[in-house]
């Protein structure tokens, strides 16, 4: 069992039950214009958590928590789950901080807005997503850095009765000419006596120590490398009951009766509950759970459910595809008119599947009330969100809820659900029991797969028109699927019928076409989906660069240097071209069977590039060799963009290889991963990144790698057989006969 301690099961009491702690009692340097930027905390006697914080300052507050042991706890407003966001961030702090690598933690913080809000995001909610973290921190965290570093130089300064300016800072160590110096811990309590500073000066690059370092080893490596770090799933509570949820077996179901006899008498079954997604069973462990589930007997009610399979849901797409309910995303010159008189006109039309995110750690939660408070522990991607759900599901008001973030094995943008699904449940469940134990919910990855919350499929259509010289004349481009914003909570942010999720990627096409037109069909299905690891590019880079290497090739021209003549006012879009061009040896002789592709895509303000090398073995495509260009702005972490890199590569390639949810009669045929095949060790190609120098702001990296790869494959995969792959996953594809 975990210690109380470790998650702050029960605060410090001296002024009772969660009550607010004296400003006296944290370390607090200075305020960011209006921010209410708060540094960190330090309990006199012993280091605090981050959940602790929120306990005592109600709601959360503070950046950074300098403790007498003289570690550094950075409070993150971004959530880790694999990303190696807790070591940027980290990374910013230590940098300004002055503090040594050695140090620095990292935890979730959560519970106030003002603090942790995304600012990429306008600062309005705290989520992690869209690859924001590192742009929405770069500024505030190294202020928070540089604001204590300045309160502990002051408090050496009164303390030794020396110039303030005389004072050294260098690796969590304050020392003087004198001889003086002291450790971090051993000054907060004297800095917490302080006025903090109005604003203080960030470091010039040419100073940084820390940001760019590429031997910087993430600050979590070690926690995950002894098995210390702990995860949703290793949460352990006094008396806790483990539940796990019979869901609808199609999608829109509800639940018409229950018999849980027989359930009930499953050994170690405690209670069976309904709740508003399905019927709970809660048990002694999560198999006892399990097993009381399979006994289950539950009848449902398919009058609203989503019955057709993903083949008719296709051709339902194909139909609306030809029709004239469409709206417009983009639009520039007249397509219609130049397609007319182009001396030659190219179509296609490409498929897109569902897709699971199948991350490693499957969906879990833990909620607990007592007193007058409820505490939840999870994956929390959106905090502010599922604070929300949660108070009204407890109906408790939302200060009333305590967050404790857990770092999570993989999202993928599964678990940012507008409607809090697993904590929801958990909640819901706890509820149901009257509250009488903590529940720990978990997912099987059964429940996963089947579960919904999918990249939604797509279908498009893209036509161009060329002229003589080979020149791109015109550019149609239809797109055909669900919205993952419409009926949510952010469903405002469909703006005159266009979700800019279906689009982005192709309404924002770099290339140089004077006439180019992208349009819109919203539908309607049944089966629940989400943000996938990055979103709209996904269909988008791959219809869009797999197209533009079939009007190369009519035009005659080698696609890049055709590429690079369209992208004459996009030098970030170039460079990377450029430098994939000369790091892959492009245009150089390859091995018999072998053949590269090219693609370039700019997602979440990062540019990528990627020329990828295959072969054909037995009918299969074997990718041999990618090169990746990445352009993310200032490199924070150098380490980390090369990891996110590769792995979007491997995730990537797992889908446009293998990945596809199927439905047949409205229920998912694929339950694990026997089904739903991913990416193994033995197909994952030699991956060389190169990260292209830049003083410009940060940007993101955990999704940007994915885009570039599908594309890049389907034109090397042409390269060496002659066949366009324009349906998903290539597997359908029979390349037997190359």
């Amino acid at each position: 069992m975990l210690p109380f301690d470790r998650f702050a099961l029960r605060p410090h009491r001296a002024a009772g039950a969660f009550a607010p702690a004296s400003r006296r009692g944290f370390l607090k340097a200075g305020a960011l214009a209006g921010a209410g930027l708060v540094i960190g905390a330090v309990l006199p006697g012993g280091r605090i958590t981050a959940a602790h914080a929120a306990d005592a300052a109600n709601p959360f507050q503070g950046y950074i928590v300098v403790a007498p042991d003289n570690s550094v706890t950075v409070l993150s407003a971004h959530f880790e789950m694999g990303q190696g966001a807790y070591t940027g961030i980290a990374t910013l702090v230590a940098e300004e901080l002055g503090a040594d690598w050695s140090q620095m933690r990292a935890e979730g913080g959560a519970g106030n807005t003002k603090l942790y809000g995304n600012l990429a995001w306008g600062g309005v909610m705290q989520g992690t997503g869209g690859s924001t973290a590192m742009a929405s921190s770069f500024e505030r965290y190294r202020k928070a850095g540089a604001m204590a570093r300045t309160m502990l130089v002051q408090a050496a300064a009164q303390s030794w009765n020396v110039p303030a300016g005389e004072i050294k800072v260098e690796k969590g160590v304050l020392s003087h000419a004198s001889g003086k110096q002291a450790s971090f811990g051993e000054l907060a309590e004297k800095a917490a006596s302080l006025t903090p500073p109005g604003d203080v000066a960030l470091k010039d690059r040419k100073d940084w120590q820390l940001i760019g370092d590429a031997t910087l080893h993430r600050v979590d490596h070690v926690s995950k490398t002894n098995g210390t770090a702990q995860f949703t799933l290793d949460v352990k509570l006094p008396n806790m009951l483990y539940a796990v949820v019979q869901h609808p077996p199609l999608f829109g179901a509800t639940v018409k009766s229950v018999d849980a006899a027989a359930a009930k008498a499953v050994k170690g079954v405690v209670d069976v509950v309904q709740i508003p997604r399905g019927v709970a069973v809660l048990a002694d462990s999560t198999w006892n759970a399990m097993k009381g589930r399979e006994a289950l007997k539950v009848e449902w009610d398919n009058s609203q459910a989503e019955t057709r399979g993903t083949a008719e849901i296709m051709a339902d797409y194909k139909k609306l595809a030809g029709g004239t309910d469409a709206k417009t995303a983009r639009a520039d010159g007249d397509a219609a008119k130049a397609m007319a008189g182009a001396a030659k006109t190219v179509e296609a039309a490409y498929e897109f599947p569902y897709l699971a995110h199948a991350a490693m750690e499957p969906l879990d939660a833990v909620a607990w009330k007592h007193d007058d408070v409820i505490e939840v522990w999870g994956g929390h991607q959106m905090p502010d969100l599922y604070q929300a759900v949660t108070a009204q599901i407890a109906e408790l008001p939302p200060e009333k809820v305590k967050l404790h973030v857990m770092m999570s094995g993989g999202s993928f943008g599964r678990r940012a659900v507008p409607d809090a699904d697993v904590i929801a449940e958990a909640v819901s469940t706890a509820k149901a029991i009257g509250w009488k134990a903590p529940v720990k919910l978990v997912w099987t990855r059964e429940d996963d797969m089947t579960g919904g919350r999918y990249r939604p499929m797509y279908y498009h259509t893209l036509k161009a028109g060329l002229d003589a010289q080979g020149q791109i004349v015109a550019w149609q481009h239809r797109i055909v699927g669900q919205s993952i914003l419409g009926g949510t909570p952010f469903e405002g942010m469909v703006k005159d019928g266009i979700d800019a999720t279906s689009v982005e990627g192709a309404a924002n096409l770099p290339y140089a076409i004077p006439n180019l037109t992208v349009d819109l069909v919203t539908t309607k299905t049944g089966v629940p989906v989400l943000w996938w690891r990055s979103v709209g590019s996904t269909h988008t880079a791959y219809s869009t660069e797999a197209f533009l290497d079939e009007l190369a090739h009519e035009a005659g021209k080698d696609p890049i240097e055709f590429r690079l003549g369209l992208l004459e006012n996009h030098p970030r879009h170039r460079a990377v071209l450029e430098k994939v061009r000369d790091a892959s040896g492009w245009g150089g002789e390859l091995a018999n069977g072998r053949g590269r592709g090219v693609a370039v895509a700019e997602s979440f303000g990062s540019f990528v590039a990627q020329v990828a090398e295959i072969s054909i073995q037995n009918g299969a495509i074997k990718v041999e060799r990618v090169v990746c260009a990445v352009d993310c702005g200032t490199a924070i972490n150098p380490d980390v963009i090369k990891a996110q890199m590769e792995g979007g590569i491997g995730y990537g390639l797992s889908a446009i290889l293998k990945g596809e949810i199927t439905l047949e009669g409205g229920a998912v045929q694929q339950t694990n991963f026997d089904g739903y095949e991913v990416l193994h060790m033995e197909d994952m190609p030699q991956i060389e990144v190169h990260i292209l120098p830049s003083t410009e702001n940060p940007t993101g990296v955990g999704e940007p790698g994915v885009p570039p790869i599908g594309p890049a494959i389907a034109n090397a995969v042409f390269s060496v057989t002659g066949k366009r792959i324009r349906t998903l996953p290539m597997s359908k594809t029979d390349l037997s006969a190359t």
